[in-house]
């Protein structure tokens, strides 16, 4: 999944290698592992129930993402570059516009606000520092791709490595929630992981041009399914 530009790496690539596999990495404490998209109250009315259904749905997901969170997050990385903190506001307040159901609003701020904390302990920026007070002030969502763009840029990890960890933590949240609501094994969730990466750099370049109000996400069922979840009985933390 990570893309690299060159078979030589300076020290510099390999810093920005490892700040993007930190960023990546499941164990990130920005509370990933506690959504499933949609996945448990899926599983629960049999629409996700093996392996090939699973990977359906992922795939749909990940596309969905990428036309919405992709979007937002690479504008926002592009304007943390030029100091541009309107576009960066631009961004964030487009993205909760295209979020239909309030599941996938409140997990996006959730997690954005807890990236957004993490990264002013991390960064040196007054950007980043500005953005999270007005999350507290509810001036801004703070969603949490236009968190990651933020803290890419900062990092200094290009917004082509920005997107491919972006894609692959909707994947990965998807297959990881899997393990503890379907029928699957590690074997079949990293199958799908691996297959799915496939497809990252037509993804990339189909929006990498695409402007905010060019945002879509044409998942109906997803949010049927995010409706349902609210009076379900699907969890996927129980006792």
């Amino acid at each position: 999944m990570v893309i690299i530009t060159t078979t030589h790496m300076s020290d510099t690539k390999l810093t920005q290698l490892m700040r993007l596999l930190q960023f990546s990495d499941g164990t990130f404490p920005v509370g990933t592992f506690s959504f499933s998209n949609g996945l448990e109250t899926a599983a629960y009315e049999n629409i996700v129930n093996n392996a090939r259904t699973l990977e359906d749905f992922t795939r749909s997901q990940a596309v969905q993402a990428a036309y919405t969170d992709g979007i937002a997050a690479l504008h926002a990385h592009r304007a943390y570059l030029k100091a541009d903190y309107e576009a960066i506001s631009k961004a964030d307040k487009t993205l909760i516009l295209c979020k239909m159901n309030d599941e996938a609003r409140q997990m996006l701020c959730r997690m954005g606000k807890k990236l957004g904390e993490l990264a002013v302990q991390l960064f040196d920026s007054p950007l980043i520092s500005r953005w999270l007070s007005d999350i507290n002030k509810g001036l801004v969502p703070g969603t949490f791709p236009v968190a990651q763009g933020l803290a890419f840029a900062a990092a200094g990890i290009d917004e082509r490595n920005l997107f491919c960890s972006h894609q692959y933590g909707v994947v990965n949240m998807v297959v990881s929630a899997a393990l503890r609501c379907v029928r699957v094994s590690h074997y079949d969730t990293q199958k799908i992981l691996y297959a799915i990466s496939d497809n990252i750099d037509s993804l990339y370049e189909e929006v990498a041009d695409m402007q905010l109000n060019e945002m879509h996400a044409f998942f109906p069922i997803l949010d049927i399914l995010a409706s349902m979840h609210e009076k379900g009985k699907m969890r996927m933390f129980m006792n």
